[in-house]
């Protein structure tokens, strides 16, 4: 009986022995399962990106998301991280808010050419053709002219074209910045401002390319639009504009605010006059950073809205007559 005893002892012993060494193992399994499952379940919740939103241009441009709360950690807390309050952030690429300056040109679609009388012309049906082109020449002169001119086109919701000499934006290049800052848009009228419709080719193109070169150096961007002083530019004028991818225009409708001076009244009455006698359709409207001109702009603009008129993008203008 005694060494039966001892026997069973022994058995009950390895059996206690045998039955805490698989319970161990058991245990350690479960835990390693519990750890891994949820990064599993996470992994299978998270949402593959659309391909819509991947292709589309205000899911490029947007700033990126900050990645969500960390794979769903143990899922209590991936549960208070979705009912937290998220931070603010900055919404204009989702709103649709452009920088200063108005759209960038790449965005602005071709809508309009050119005639040969100078008009601005839809390019398809059912583009609005009752617009006009504002245009601005002989600058720049002085910082306070430039931005009555650019706040009172902004209330509009208006863009021109300034047309620059050479030789004031040698002296003022300041001046050229705040054009171009303000969302204005450059084109190139000559260095000297001289007729050039008589003068040598190597003339008229040094008259011409350094104001490219100049406006480039300033603003980082050449003109795209050439007006030649006096409207005269001549055959090489055209030829030259075209050689450096300009689009060459005189005018179709002068306020004749050039012709005024300052002692002479109802300058406001008479520049509008002189344009609502001649408006149409397309018109291309020529005004000069002039102080009477900057008094009656907004008045003016006001009075072509009225008569059913609204203002060309000169960006969505082609840079090839037709």
């Amino acid at each position: 009986m005694k060494k039966v005893g001892k026997t069973t002892a022994i058995l009950l012993l390895s059996a206690l022995l045998l039955s805490a060494c698989s319970n161990g193992g058991s245990s350690g399994n479960t835990a390693a399962e519990a750890t891994v499952q949820p990064a599993a379940s996470a992994a299978q919740a998270a949402p593959e990106p659309s391909a819509q939103a991947a292709a589309s241009p205000e899911a490029s441009s947007a700033p990126e998301a900050e990645p969500s709360a960390a794979p769903a950690a143990a899922g209590a807390a991936g549960a208070a991280s979705s009912s937290a309050p998220q931070p603010a952030g900055d919404n204009s690429a989702v709103s649709g808010e452009q920088p200063v300056g108005g759209t960038p040109a790449a965005e602005v679609p071709l809508l309009y050419h050119m005639n040969k009388n100078y008009d601005i012309v839809p390019n398809a049906e059912g583009t609005n053709k009752k617009v006009v082109l504002l245009t601005f020449d002989d600058g720049p002169k002085e910082a306070d002219m430039i931005n009555s001119l650019i706040d009172t086109l902004d209330k509009h919701h208006a863009k021109a074209i300034f047309f620059v000499n050479g030789y004031r934006v040698k002296e003022h290049p300041e001046l050229l910045k705040l054009i171009k800052d303000r969302g204005g848009i450059i084109g190139n009228h000559s260095w000297d401002h001289i007729v050039l419709k008589d003068k040598p080719y190597a003339e008229v193109k040094k008259q011409i390319e350094d104001v490219q070169k100049i406006v480039k150096e300033v603003t980082g961007e050449a003109p795209h639009f050439f007006r030649p002083p006096h409207g005269a530019g001549g055959d090489v004028g055209k030829k030259i504009a075209a050689e450096n991818g300009l689009l060459y225009m005189t005018w179709s409708v002068g306020s004749l605010d050039w012709e005024m001076k300052e002692k002479d009244t109802n300058k406001t009455a008479k520049l509008i006059t002189n344009v609502t006698d001649q408006l149409h359709s397309g018109s291309n409207i020529l005004m000069h950073e002039l102080p009477w001109t900057v008094e009656a702009l907004d008045t003016l603009l006001t009075t072509l809205e009225g008569k059913g008129y609204s203002f060309a993008d000169p960006r969505s203008i082609e840079l090839k007559m037709r």
